[in-house]
């Protein structure tokens, strides 16, 4: 039951979000174009509900030549690929909010475990075999607010799960409050 209310509500809050946050995401999407060449989008394919691959929204944080395909971790150095706007941008997860769109068209949540990219081969195994993908990978989630960049694959699959089975009104609400307070804070993140 809660899933169908969990959607309407991820309608209504993304449609107002993109309504509200429409010229704040228009003045980053200026910064990034006269900053660095290329445009403010960048898109990449990852893994959503039941495996689906969708085309997931973020703010490009990183240079035209950066590796793709790969997530940001993997980079050899990825200092070496991140723009000075972009660096900013996801310290404090701004490069998120075109996402907003994907929870519109219903591609993700705001809340749910975090969309993979297809070549992240053992989480995406992990989350294969516990059923992770019956629901929209989220904006954020329980592995977001427990570490982020700071903990291992298998507890983030760990606390992927314990998400799924835990899904409610209240654990969705108490994830958004510790991740607006984690996202002042800049914790758990890493370049």
């Amino acid at each position: 039951m809660y899933i169908t209310v969990k959607r309407i509500l991820d309608i209504l809050l993304s449609g107002l979000l993109l309504i509200f946050l429409a010229l704040p995401m228009l003045i980053i999407s200026f910064i990034i174009m006269l900053t660095s060449r290329g445009g403010a989008i960048f898109k990449q394919e990852r893994v959503g509900k039941d495996g689906r691959i969708f085309v997931c929204y973020k703010f490009r944080t990183m240079y035209r030549w950066a590796p793709d395909g790969l997530p940001t971790a993997r980079f050899e150095n990825s200092r070496d690929y991140i723009t000075p706007v972009g660096a900013v941008l996801r310290r404090c997860s701004l490069d998120e909010l075109p996402q907003l769109l994907n929870v519109f068209l219903g591609d993700m949540s705001l809340v749910g475990p975090r969309p993979l990219i297809a070549g992240e081969g053992e989480i995406h195994r992990l989350r294969q075999r516990c059923g992770v993908y019956r629901i929209r990978p989220g904006i954020t989630g329980l592995a977001q607010v427990n570490g982020r960049d700071e903990i291992e694959d298998i507890e983030k699959a760990r606390l992927d799960v314990r998400y799924l089975r835990n899904i409610s009104i209240a654990e969705d609400i108490k994830i958004i409050a510790k991740t607006v307070s984690g996202v002042v804070g800049g914790k758990g993140f890493s370049g």
